[in-house]
């Protein structure tokens, strides 16, 4: 993941202008298809195009997607590889060549309109009590080292889809603190924003967290999409 807080100065995501026009087309597409589609809320805040989609997944499929991160996860490590100490989950990545994620995967595609091509293989996270992930952002910093091998690999990401798969007795909920936005996990709900401005270039106002676990286990499965093909 994009480190931690990174800095916002005014230069911060000089990214080729072609970028930021692709990125802008992008989020209009999809806000038009979001906003077309009855199952989806629009959460109203002017600062940030935020999205929810109740019951999207079923309790026989969220079940299914559990039991598949409890075999994948490893402790959640920082984008450039190493321990992570602000994303004490555990996660990993579900089976691309499954047939029921493929199934799932093409259905969160459909409903933002997005070449499933463009978007990164679907994580799960699991959080335990106590565990939980700093505030951060999605988008990526262009001044960061990684950035030259991003930019070459589907550029930056336009839109994360989150879908909690369980009910939280207390705590867990995903906050961002900069629009005054808390979400609670409910079974099957999806979760989607836009990590750009109308204009293509980085939100500051979509940095979010996930809070700490008071109680039970939390299962979150997440997809992110890029300004173009991916990989």
């Amino acid at each position: 993941m994009p480190d931690d807080d990174p800095p916002f100065p005014s230069d911060h995501m000089s990214a080729p202008a072609s970028e930021k026009a692709a990125l802008a087309r992008l989020g209009a597409a999809v806000r038009k298809r979001l906003e077309a589609d009855p199952a989806a809320y629009r959460v109203p805040i002017d600062r940030a195009e935020v999205f929810t989609v109740g019951a999207f997944l079923s309790t026989q499929e969220c079940a299914q997607l559990m039991a598949m991160i409890d075999g994948v996860a490893q402790p959640s490590r920082t984008y450039a590889g190493g321990a992570d100490k602000t994303r004490t989950s555990y996660s990993g990545d579900v089976d691309p060549g499954d047939s029921f994620v493929r199934m799932i995967e093409r259905r969160i595609c459909d409903l933002l309109g997005i070449d499933s091509a463009w978007s990164e293989t679907v994580q799960g996270q699991r959080y335990e009590v106590g565990q939980e992930f700093h505030a951060h952002y999605d988008w990526f910093d262009t001044k960061a080292a990684y950035w030259a091998d991003e930019i070459g690999r589907g550029g930056q990401r336009s839109w994360t889809a989150m879908v909690y798969l369980n009910e939280m007795p207390e705590g867990g909920a995903t906050v961002f603190p900069q629009i005054g936005l808390s979400v609670q996990p409910q079974a099957g709900a999806l979760l989607c924003w836009n990590n750009m401005l109308p204009d293509g270039t980085p939100n500051p106002d979509v940095r979010h967290a996930a809070l700490p676990v008071v109680s039970g286990v939390k299962y979150v499965i997440t997809k992110w999409f890029r300004t173009r093909r991916w990989g």
